[in-house]
């Protein structure tokens, strides 16, 4: 680089969640978040207080299994990390300055603008944006898909091939005892 040009800094995000199952609105938001950024990071959190029916392992796996196709069409950079910490402790690790948040409703958003707000007081140069769910994945939540599954329902809808093969494994071991 010749002296006296600077370099454009890199913007690099960070969507996390605890993944359990990664669905199809979760990639919607990381794809959108794909484009706004020069990377974005996936964080897979460990959160063993949402008792998770997946292993932290599997649903790094089922996250990493969906992104080659996201990254063919947004040309990003993108990465899938595991963690076990605050939000922005992690998102200082990878040195984000966004974190992304998806919302469908309005109870998420309630929540959301609570966590936002801390997470601005522990970490004041790390902004929160908030990205709406699409149309056609408003209604997606992991918890409802875990149901459908778990009363044999076709999900196929709502997750990729992998992570709906992950997801009826665990339940028919669960199932088994």
């Amino acid at each position: 680089m010749s002296e006296g040009v600077c370099a454009t800094p890199r913007r690099i995000g960070f969507y996390a969640g605890t993944f359990d199952p990664v669905t199809i609105g979760h990639l919607d938001v990381i794809e959108r978040a794909a484009r706004l950024v020069d990377r974005l990071v996936i964080g897979v959190a460990k959160n063993p207080g949402k008792n998770p029916l997946m292993p932290l392992e599997e649903r790094v796996a089922c996250v990493e299994e969906a992104l080659p196709a996201i990254a063919e069409r947004v040309g990003g950079d993108l990465k899938v990390v595991s963690f076990d910490s605050l939000l922005v402790e992690a998102v200082k690790a990878h040195g984000a300055s966004l974190i992304f948040r998806g919302l469908r409703v309005l109870t998420d958003f309630d929540y959301e603008i609570q966590m936002s707000g801390v997470n601005r007081r522990l970490a004041p140069g790390i902004e929160t944006v908030f990205l709406m769910a699409s149309e056609r994945t408003q209604f997606i939540s992991s918890r409802l898909v875990k149901e459908i599954a778990g009363y044999h329902g076709d999900i196929s809808e709502f997750v990729t091939p992998g992570t709906q093969k992950r997801l009826l494994a665990r339940l028919k071991a669960r199932a088994a005892g």
